[in-house]
């Protein structure tokens, strides 16, 4: 019996503990996993605190940002998460489901989170910012002596806050339906389209004694474009920012780094975690701007705790921060350890949600534009990153390859760090089906023209359309046709004119020109052009002439116009080498009739020999140099976009007597130097000093004439308080200076402020002076001209730009001389109007 009873105790233990271990097994029955990124960036937040509401149940997300709940009673119906910097937020459980996943998406916050040391006095941030810029010097790749990499972007622009049915529905937009497939459809809450998308591969050298940077680009995808000069911006070397500098772009502003050597000036610090990755001690490091509206961020960085460097860092420019069209800027770092212990730059990102105006009152196109670029087989210190620079292949320092553009499929697909997502493979998709739809192409152009001006017709185009009527004094209504070609005439060859009229004078005028582009890389050209029309206000240093319509209202009151009507034959050779030197000889003959109040032909007569003093037959050298200037190339033409080094400009030119009944005998040297940088948090500063001299006797037509301003719109390049041919030199020296501050005193003017109003000064002064001889032939006959010999001119501006974000406005001084030709004395004020887009 006993035997029985303890067989049957066995058995109802044995019972429980299975019923018992059955339990548990059913009682652990939930699991909640998720992941934690930022809502902008998409970056994965790592080690962010979550806690079930109102419950002590919780935990950390891992280095990955994932977290795990293995639960047997959900305690809360809903999850808060908690990162430091960033906004609480709190999403809803089923406590229903036994398995679910929430991911979280967290804002950061423009409200600056203190971390108060407890009762300390001292900011153990403080601390270790002194510890991050004191090694800068040796975790800053930059300061190696050499490296190379492979670097592989990709930039996607999207765009936002899209009605499928409205856009279904609009007689516009429908035709277009089926780009509307491609909205993202995990984003139905804002849902986005995909419309363009870039992938670039590059080698990447530098090299920093002396200073040497080279972009091999290898391969590059682009939907809808097909233009080099783009793709070299869409390449590496453009969107490189580095934590370490100072300060850091972000579009045209300069911004102060978190790590800058007085970062404490203009930031707050705190310590926010400490954890262990890889077996590694890290430090994140929270910071906020002292002072709203400054360019500074806000965000954090993971601080390796033994080297002091960056680890990772998440960068966001504030609502407040002064620049326009964006609605919000994340930036992300993330570095990696060499072999050699140290850290080189792994990945980075670019996010912004930007805005442009909608023809719409009130509305606005929303897009949002992310870049994503990873660095691999990184070497440094090594021979292979420099015997590049040696390599005659490769003169230039960004270099596209001539298979670049012509990649298959499969090459990105082998060479890709990552896979395109969904989205992004319907892009190319979606554009070479767009591009092949006629009323695609109708839209298209129709942009292009009023953005531009010119509408191609086939192999010719017409425009710019500004220029089809204006009005003056001395031609009353006037009526000009411009015409070119397009690439589909010739690739290389260009061919331009235009036939004008004037309804009162009833004198046809125009031009014709060609230009051969022997060569664009280095560029070597040949142009030539015969022209027959007045000078309408054109000189070397103005931007705006007065034939075409947007000057006809802006004239000043009280001062007559002056023209010349100029025949001209010219020929240009221009060649430009990899170094930034070049060269252009010009051949021009050019005969010149003035018009009242201007001297006219009547006071200088032919001499005996049949030459014409109004005639010239001229050589001209122009000799420039500047180093690394960049350009956006159009199908001919181009736009230069400066250069980071000052450029020079060397002008030699000889009038040549008897030809073509030319009656000048000169000889004449200009030279001027001229530089736009940076001066971080003061703004940027332009100046352009310059000066010549003409040796012979000559008239006016032939003289230094300095550039005077007759309209109310502000030229950045001429004397806008000095009116045209008020002085005239024949040895002369002046400067040009422009200092744009941005906030400046508005930063403490609470309504300006939030309309991120800026400032600037200016200030132009020229000197100059007449020989005798060119005194006697110019002055002494009751001619308007003076000197400005022992009186130079000098003006003095101020103003506001970024009025409605398009707007500038000039207040200037004429400081000397005393007297204002053709207004009254007391007149030695004006305020000019300009229009000026920028972030």
């Amino acid at each position: 019996m006993s035997k029985i009873m303890v067989a049957w105790n066995r058995i109802l233990v044995l019972f429980i503990g299975i019923s018992v271990w059955s339990q548990c097994l059913w009682a652990q029955q939930y699991k909640i996993s998720g992941i934690v990124k930022d809502a902008h960036s998409q970056e994965i937040i790592p080690f962010a605190t979550l806690q079930f509401v109102h419950t002590q149940t919780g935990m950390v997300s891992n280095a990955e940002g994932k977290y795990l709940f293995e639960l047997n009673v959900i305690p809360s119906d809903s999850i808060l998460v908690r990162v430091m910097g960033y906004n609480l937020l709190i999403l809803p459980v089923d406590k229903s489901r036994k398995e679910q996943t929430i991911n979280f998406e967290v804002t950061r916050s423009d409200v600056s989170l203190r971390v108060h040391e407890v009762k300390a006095n001292v900011n153990w941030g403080l601390i270790l910012l002194r510890q991050i810029i004191k090694h800068k010097p040796e975790n800053n790749y930059n300061k190696l002596n050499s490296y190379k990499y492979e670097v592989y972007n990709k930039l996607e622009l999207d765009m936002k806050n899209l009605n499928k049915e409205k856009l279904g529905k609009n007689r516009f937009t429908k035709p277009f339906a089926f780009i509307l497939e491609n909205i993202d459809s995990t984003s139905e809450d804002k849902p986005f389209l995909p419309i363009f998308l870039t992938e670039t591969l590059s080698d990447y050298y530098f090299q920093s004694n002396p200073r040497k940077t080279k972009e091999v680009i290898k391969a590059a995808r682009t939907s809808g474009i097909d233009n080099e000069s783009v793709t070299k911006f869409l390449g590496g070397m453009y969107q490189n920012i580095n934590i370490y500098d100072n300060f850091i772009p972000v579009f045209d502003k300069q911004f102060v780094s978190p790590i800058h050597h007085n970062g404490s000036f203009y930031y707050d610090y705190s310590i926010a975690d400490t954890q262990y990755i890889s077996g590694q001690r890290f430090i994140k490091l929270n910071f906020t701007p002292k002072r709203k509206g400054e360019n500074t961020f806000i965000g954090d960085l993971w601080v390796h705790d033994t080297t002091y460097a960056v680890y990772k860092t998440t960068l966001s420019v504030p609502k407040d921060a002064n620049i326009n069209f964006v609605h919000r800027i994340s930036m992300v770092q993330e570095f990696r350890q060499l072999p050699d212990s140290s850290w080189f730059l792994f990945k980075d990102k670019f996010i912004a949600d930007f805005w442009a105006p909608s023809p719409r009152p009130g509305k606005n196109f929303d897009f949002i534009g992310r870049k994503t670029t990873t660095y691999s087989d990184v070497i440094t210190n090594d021979t292979s990153a420099t015997n590049i620079f040696g390599d005659r292949k490769y003169p230039e320092n960004i270099v596209v390859l001539d298979s670049a553009r012509i990649r298959k499929e499969s090459f990105w697909v082998d060479n890709r760090p990552e896979d395109l997502s969904r989205n992004e493979e319907g892009i190319y998709k979606m554009v070479d089906t767009l591009q092949k739809m006629p009323l695609f192409k109708t839209y298209s152009n129709t942009i292009k023209f009023l953005a531009t001006g010119y509408k191609p017709i086939g192999p010719i185009e017409w425009g710019p359309y500004y220029y089809l009527f204006s009005q003056n004094r001395l031609e009353g209504f006037r009526l000009r046709l411009d015409l070119g070609t397009t690439p589909q005439f010739n690739k290389n060859i260009y061919l331009y004119g235009y036939l004008a009229y004037g309804f009162g004078d009833k004198v046809y005028k125009g031009k014709m020109s060609a230009l051969w582009l022997l060569k664009k890389h280095p560029r070597t050209y040949l142009y030539a052009a015969y022209t027959k029309d007045l000078d309408n206000g054109t000189h070397y240093y103005d931007e705006v002439g007065t034939d075409n319509i947007f000057t006809l209202a802006i004239r000043k009151n009280g001062v007559p116009q002056k023209f010349l009507m100029v025949d001209e034959k010219r020929f240009e050779f221009f060649k430009e080498y990899y170094s930034g030197f070049s060269h252009q000889l010009s051949l021009i003959h050019k005969q010149v009739r003035p018009y009242d109040p201007l001297p006219t032909s009547a006071y200088y007569p032919k001499n005996a020999n049949g030459q014409d003093p109004l005639t010239t037959t001229e050589v001209e050298v122009k000799i420039r140099y500047a180093f690394q200037e960049k350009f956006l190339e159009g199908n001919y033409y181009r736009i230069s976009l400066g250069s980071k080094y000052p450029i020079a400009e060397l002008k030699l030119a000889a009038g040549i007597p008897g030809i073509a009944q030319s009656g000048q005998q000169y000889q004449k040297v200009s030279f001027g130097v001229s530089d736009y940088f940076k001066l971080p948090p003061f703004g940027s500063f332009y100046y352009n000093v310059f000066g010549g001299k003409i040796f012979g006797t000559v008239p006016y037509t032939s003289l230094e004439v300095h550039p005077g301003n007759e309209i109310y719109y502000y030229n950045k390049y001429a004397f806008n308080m000095m009116n045209r041919f008020e002085f005239i030199s024949d040895q002369y020296a002046g400067f040009n200076v422009e200092h744009t501050i941005g906030n400046g005193i508005f930063t403490y003017i609470p309504l300006i402020k939030k309309l991120k109003w800026r400032q600037f000064w200016t200030a132009k002064g020229v000197i100059g002076s007449l020989s005798n001889a060119n005194k006697n032939l110019n002055l002494y006959n009751g001619f308007p001209f003076k000197t400005l010999e022992g009186n130079p001119y000098l003006e003095l501006g101020t103003g506001v730009e970024n009025i409605f974000k398009f707007l500038r406005v000039d207040f200037i001084w004429r400081v000397t001389p005393d007297e204002v030709t053709g207004e009254p004395a007391s007149k030695r004020f004006g305020v000019f109007g300009s229009f000026k887009l920028q972030f």
